[in-house]
């Protein structure tokens, strides 16, 4: 292929970023049309609307009976903090990390509640030594890399009789890919991520050991009120039913709705299906080119959302491979995340179609060779 012989098929949706991701199929501006606009989050529409967006989330992930679900502020970043601060400390910790915003909590942890953490690191495609990690300890994590494209292969290696708590930042697999539940203490994640929902909402679920630590525990750092989910030393329950701790955006609630009524037609399974054949797509394209490559260094770790790749060529050239992708109108905010090794990221999850992925392709070869003509 040479960079005049352009491709004759386009991606029907150019959105490839990885947050906010793109909508579902099939949508529309017209879906939200029932969203209780200038009412309150505390009228009875209100509540509905958010107690209907948790229980359908509890009820399309599987979670156990005595799981809660909880709508906060801030993303998946202000879920996963809201856990650290108000549980961490209570035990020795081991902080995990292969790539930024993993490096982010750990950074939390050290330099901000000053606790005397275990830190275990991987460089950028890499996991650390999962075998190493030990249980006695509160384990926060990652399940997913979004900014390195790699994964934890499974939960075999989580102690499934430990003695401390696991936080895991499921933001980029919920969804997506299968999570252990039983593994899982406190999990976070966005719906701007899989179901390509809205940004600035996060959701944090907790396993009935995650509230006995809440209920047993008190910080000795100041809680802004934002991040306090117990009152008199007991859950409050309110957060978990409806009753948010700060105003929601209605509007972003509908749309979550909206994308709910189209995951809960694919179903888990389905949605986890549809993310692996995207990322099965870019696997293929990789193996039959010696001039890109999957960032995960181990197929076991590959991740099928956040796909992020290596190309062998000249330094800045991905960029603008990326640039000239855009200006074409066939694939919108691939570029690496900017603090990872430069390359492509190309999200691969549940609301993307196939045929997109499939449709890029050729014009990712196109730009490749268009870049690198002598």
């Amino acid at each position: 292929m040479t960079a005049t012989n352009t491709p004759a098929t386009r991606p029907a949706n150019p959105r490839f970023s990885s947050g906010p991701c793109a909508k579902h199929p099939g949508w529309t501006l017209s879906a939200l049309d029932d969203a209780p606009l200038g009412r309150s989050h505390r009228a009875s529409v209100g509540k509905a609307k958010l107690k209907a967006a948790i229980d359908r989330t509890h009820a399309l992930l599987g979670l156990p009976d005595d799981y809660r679900v909880g709508i906060v502020p801030a993303s998946d970043t202000g879920a996963y903090e809201m856990a650290m601060w108000t549980m961490l400390g209570a035990r020795p910790v081991t902080m995990m990390a292969w790539e930024s915003f993993g490096a982010g909590w750990v950074t939390d942890a050290v330099k901000q509640l000053n606790l005397d953490a275990t830190v275990m690191e991987a460089p950028y495609g890499a996991l650390p030594d999962l075998g190493a990690v030990d249980w006695d300890t509160d384990v926060c994590f990652t399940w997913n890399g979004t900014t390195s494209g790699v994964r934890v292969p499974d939960g075999d290696w989580i102690s499934a009789d430990r003695a401390g708590l696991t936080l895991c930042d499921a933001t980029s697999a919920t969804f997506a890919m299968d999570l252990p539940w039983d593994k899982l203490d406190v999990t976070t994640f966005s719906w701007q991520k899989v179901l390509g929902g809205e940004g600035a909402h996060g959701v944090i679920i907790l396993s009935p050991r995650a509230v006995d630590r809440l209920e047993s525990y008190t910080p000795a750092w100041p809680l802004p009120k934002i991040f306090r989910l117990t009152k008199g030393g007991k859950l409050i329950e309110g957060i978990f039913s409806g009753a948010t701790i700060n105003t929601p955006s209605m509007l972003c609630v509908e749309d979550y709705l909206a994308a709910l009524d189209w995951a809960e037609g694919e179903g888990l399974s389905g949605l986890i299906d549809r993310a692996t054949a995207n990322a099965t797509a870019i696997w293929d394209f990789c193996e039959t080119r010696d001039w890109i490559a999957n960032l995960a260094s181990d197929p076991a770790t590959r991740s099928t959302t956040s796909v992020c790749l290596t190309i062998d060529a000249p330094e800045g050239t991905s960029k603008r491979i990326a640039k000239r992708l855009e200006a074409e109108g066939v694939a919108l905010d691939i570029g690496s995340y900017r603090d990872a090794p430069e390359g492509l990221r190309i999200w691969c999850g549940s609301t993307v179609e196939t045929s997109d992925i499939e449709a890029l392709l050729p014009w990712i070869d196109w730009a490749y060779h268009a870049e690198t003509a002598a």
